[in-house]
């Protein structure tokens, strides 16, 4: 069973997943006693909550994965088990990022290492949690050339995130919530949703990354004059 995305029909969704759980994959001969462990589920995109045009967040795939667990345990007694979980915040996910980023440099020509990768981010418990959790992956492994030495997470203020008027100047301040929103195979550690910088936006996020690489942005360009209006 591969769960990508919350469906329309939740009810639906959920009593076949269940039927094809509970019966092992034969729905129209199902028996009393249901096998154990059940068939491989795979799933991605874990977010509990997710931003829309709505003024409030919208339920996301983790919310469907939660009801799917609750139900599949009120009926068998048996927690609900995954093959594998892919997406943010999984390291999986990440570790990929970085492959594809690797070979863009490779392609490109670049002739220094990438020492430090950056993950963008509006949800603390998912895009900010898989970056600290990735970055203290690179320092397990630190001095395996010719990876990355850290992956720096950014907090913008744009999205799940959004109840900051103005970016807080302590990146600490703010961020770790007293709820976890991870999805329950993830173990909560309120370190991992400490941003390493809280910004405004997307564009702020570029100018950051691009000042901490020592590269000049479009808009110090235009300032100076240097780059065409």
């Amino acid at each position: 069973v591969v769960l990508l995305g919350e469906p329309v029909r939740w009810e639906t969704s959920l009593q076949l997943i269940l039927d094809v759980l509970l019966s092992a994959g034969q729905p129209t001969e199902w028996k009393t006693k249901s096998l154990y462990p059940h068939l491989p589920v795979l799933a991605c995109n874990m977010d509990l909550l997710w931003m829309a045009e709505a003024q409030m967040p919208r339920f996301g795939h983790g919310a469907f994965l939660l009801c799917l667990e609750t139900l599949y345990h009120k009926i068998t007694g048996r927690q609900l088990r995954y093959e594998a979980l892919i997406g943010k915040p999984s390291p999986v996910t990440y570790n990929f990022a970085e492959h594809l980023i690797l070979s863009q440099a490779r392609e490109q020509g670049w002739s220094n290492p990438v020492r430090t990768l950056y993950a963008i981010g509006d949800n603390p418990m998912a895009d900010i949690y898989g970056a600290n959790l990735y970055n203290r992956c690179l320092h397990r492994e630190r001095g395996e050339s010719p990876r990355p030495h850290s992956c720096q997470s950014i907090l913008v203020c744009t999205g799940v995130y959004s109840n900051q008027c103005t970016a807080p100047s302590d990146p600490n301040a703010s961020v770790t919530q007293a709820v976890f929103h991870g999805h329950r195979d993830f173990q909560f550690d309120p370190s991992l949703v400490e941003a390493s910088h809280i910004v405004r936006d997307v564009g702020e996020a570029l100018e950051l990354i691009l000042k901490k690489e020592g590269w000049r942005s479009r808009c110090d360009s235009i300032h100076d004059g240097t780059l065409p209006h």
